[in-house]
């Protein structure tokens, strides 16, 4: 029962990161700026690699950049966004997995 419990805390400390991931064109703009080999992609590069309007992929950088899984930088009036370097919620996520994992096998199902 710990375990589970262990389990409900762990989601809880990474619900606003699974909901960033979850959506489809958030997944999107993380897929272009894992394409982007310089320093960052405007939010009108975003637009183009992604299809959506600027309001919406604004809205979803907002989302990416409260879970930490985007950072941006400004020079002058533009901003540049990029992936984070720094993320501990991946690590967080595949503890998290493990330990689904070991419950799973715990209990012999597969």
């Amino acid at each position: 029962m710990a375990n589970l419990q262990v389990l409900q805390t762990e989601f809880a400390n990474l619900s606003d990161f699974l909901i960033a991931l979850g959506d489809e064109k958030r997944q999107a703009i993380i897929i272009a700026l894992l394409a982007n080999t310089c320093d960052g992609l405007r939010v009108t590069d975003l637009t183009e690699a992604t299809n959506l309007s600027r309001p919406a992929v604004s809205h979803h950088l907002k989302i990416l950049k409260q879970a930490h899984l985007i950072f941006s930088r400004s020079e002058g009036t533009k901003n540049y966004y990029y992936l984070s370097h720094n993320i501990q919620e991946i690590d967080d996520l595949k503890t998290l997995l493990d330990h689904v994992t070991a419950i799973i096998n715990a209990s012999g199902r597969k």
